[in-house]
């Protein structure tokens, strides 16, 4: 019993120090709970899934791969595909079939499996996903055209993949007991109908049930979890296999719901889904035997090479015929696809149960898809940055800006910003500022910019500086925290906190960020001055100089800079600032009070 517990202790540990390292290191977290898995595992035999979890183990497999298939769907909404571009449209359809298809037939002659099982691991072998596309862009900063394509990419090909890998499963399950080709297809038919209905049923009465507020705020995550893991159960019973379609389907139906209050629930879902990736990545990982790799061959490894160097090229050469992207992004994108979570976690989990129905390679399922998912995971990381600015389609600095924060304040320097030609992105959770912020012609990101979500969704290509403007100072000095480590400590500035009325001064750490502006320019008062004057840039030249400026706006906040190169300079409280000759000074200055009437 104590080591039972000492062993799932550990394993949850370590899934937290990969994703920390992952954090730190801006890598996929893929990658560490990989090696880690296989460190304690397989090398050092620490582990051993299956004595530890005994038949609870695939179980467990498949509510976390429920869940995190739900997770995934919940954030699929249809008008966000309609908006993109007809690229990614056809990623994720001929896309798909064009990289099944090349990956079934190299599965087929290069290690030998029949086409029933070749097909299953070119379906299992489609999907990209955020978790390891999102880390992977931000140390590439590629142009963002590409860095759109790669994300959305990965958003919607999750859902669509596992689609396509459950279709083929159940196709073999049914083949498997020897019906006729119409029962066959009859079986099938009700797979899909019973998942797509249990799917749709079950979203459509938990949305009424949100959307109604017939839940406490603190049951909504907590009744929405059970509720997957019921709708997965269920249509389980009623159609064999059709549970993963179902949750999936559930999650799309809730997302593309209207006034369905979501957000507590993604953010509860994102750490959820975080925990379990760590966990069955490092357990499926450990279950690996380098015996069947050995078994396998080179012929892993061919299977690896003509996915990155024949599957992917292919792929966008098919879906960019007729698109703006220049050659250099075409071949950027044929180089990064790798492959994560659903691959290793579904050919877990179908591996076992086609093995016992007679699929003799079966049990070679899952090492071939760890090879393809280290394989792709390993090469791109390292070889993805240095290629990207090879063509010329990496940014060469980061000069954008994140704001906490879509309130009058961040909109207005925001504003300011975007017209002077910087990369804007304003987070905040509270949508009415959002709806504004994109009225105005800003972009945003709908959500607590220091949550999970954010970590994994929050497109970061192209900017180098975070600014607080968030009226919580407890927010902008978190966020200062979070993003010191991805722009760096000098990078990293928020407003001060208004002044306390015991008189006591706020508490500053080290790592909380530089203050703006001034000492007494906290929310309120920009805000104030905002509201009332007019924010304005203006130039430094020979005959009006830094002195002649203030001396004649005395009362002026200088909020930022350009100098004669376009570099960005945001004034600090404290600190000595004297704009030069050539430089753009931006401030709020007073509106001039009315004259007296005679």
């Amino acid at each position: 019993m104590e080591h039972v517990v000492l062993s799932l202790a550990l394993i949850a540990l370590l899934g937290a120090a990969c994703q920390w390292v992952a954090w730190r290191s801006k890598l996929p977290a893929i990658l560490f709970l990989l090696l880690t898995g296989i460190l304690v595992g397989p090398v050092l035999g620490w582990l051993d899934p299956d004595a530890l979890f005994g038949e609870l183990l695939f179980p467990m497999v498949s509510l976390g791969v429920a869940v995190i298939l739900f997770e995934g769907g919940i954030t699929l909404r249809f008008e966000d595909i309609r908006g993109l571009e007809k690229v990614v449209r056809r990623m994720v359809t001929t896309g798909v079939a064009t990289t099944w298809l090349v990956a079934a037939v190299a599965a087929h002659w290069l290690v030998g499996f029949g086409w029933e099982l070749s097909f299953l691991f070119g379906a299992l072998v489609v999907v990209t996903g955020p978790t390891v596309i999102v880390p992977m862009l931000r140390t590439v900063r590629p142009t963002p055209k590409v860095a759109e394509v790669l994300r959305w990419e990965g958003i919607v090909i999750d859902p669509v993949g596992a689609l396509l890998a459950v279709v083929v499963y159940e196709f073999l399950v049914a083949q498997s007991a020897g019906t006729a080709f119409v029962s066959t297809l009859i079986t099938f038919a009700g797979v899909l109908a019973g998942g797509s209905a249990a799917g749709a049923i079950m979203g459509q009465a938990l949305g009424w049930l949100l959307r109604g507020h017939l839940l406490p705020d603190y049951l909504r995550a907590v009744t929405t979890l059970a509720v997957v893991c019921a709708t997965f159960a269920a249509s389980n019973a009623m159609a064999h296999e059709s549970g993963l379609l179902a949750v999936t389907v559930m999650g799309i139906w809730l997302a593309n719901m209207k006034n369905v209050p979501l957000e507590d629930i993604l953010d509860f879902k994102e750490s959820l889904s975080v925990l379990l990736i760590s966990v069955l990545f490092i357990v499926l990982a450990a279950r690996l035997h380098f015996d069947e790799l050995k078994l396998l061959g080179t012929g892993a490894i061919g299977v690896f090479l003509v996915i990155q160097f024949v599957a992917r090229p292919l792929k966008i050469a098919l879906t960019t015929i007729g698109s703006q992207l220049s050659w250099r992004e075409k071949a950027l994108l044929s180089w990064i696809a790798p492959r994560g979570i659903i691959a290793a976690a579904v050919s877990a989990l179908f591996a076992p149960k086609l093995e016992a129905l007679g699929f003799e390679q079966a049990h070679f399922l899952v090492p071939l898809t760890f090879v393809v998912i280290i394989g792709t995971v390993v090469l791109q990381s390292a070889t993805a940055g240095v290629l990207a600015r090879w063509l010329g389609v990496a940014e060469p600095e980061p000069k954008g800006v994140l704001i906490v924060g879509a309130n009058p304040v961040a909109r207005a320097i925001g504003k300011a910003l975007q017209d002077a030609g910087f990369r804007i992105l304003l987070a905040d959770n509270y949508w009415e500022s959002v709806s504004k912020a994109r009225l105005a012609g800003l972009r945003t990101f709908y959500g607590n910019p220091v949550s999970a979500m954010a970590d994994r969704q929050l497109d970061l290509v192209g900017v180098g500086k975070m600014i607080g403007l968030s009226p919580q100072p407890e927010l902008n000095a978190l966020a200062a925290v979070r993003y010191r480590a991805e722009f760096g400590r000098n990078a990293v500035f928020r407003l001060p906190e208004a002044p306390r009325k015991n008189g006591g001064k706020e508490e500053r750490g080290p790592d909380q960020g530089r203050i703006l502006f001034s000492e007494d320019a906290d929310y309120d008062r920009v805000a104030s001055l905002l509201g009332s004057g007019e924010l304005r840039g203006t130039q430094i030249t020979e005959s009006f100089k830094w002195d002649a400026y203030r001396t004649q706006n005395p009362e002026a906040l200088v909020l930022f800079s350009l100098d004669d190169r376009k570099r960005l300079t945001f004034v600090e409280a404290g600190a000595k600032f004297q704009a030069k000759e050539g430089w753009t000074v931006y401030a709020v200055h007073p509106k001039p009070a009315p004259a007296d009437k005679a």
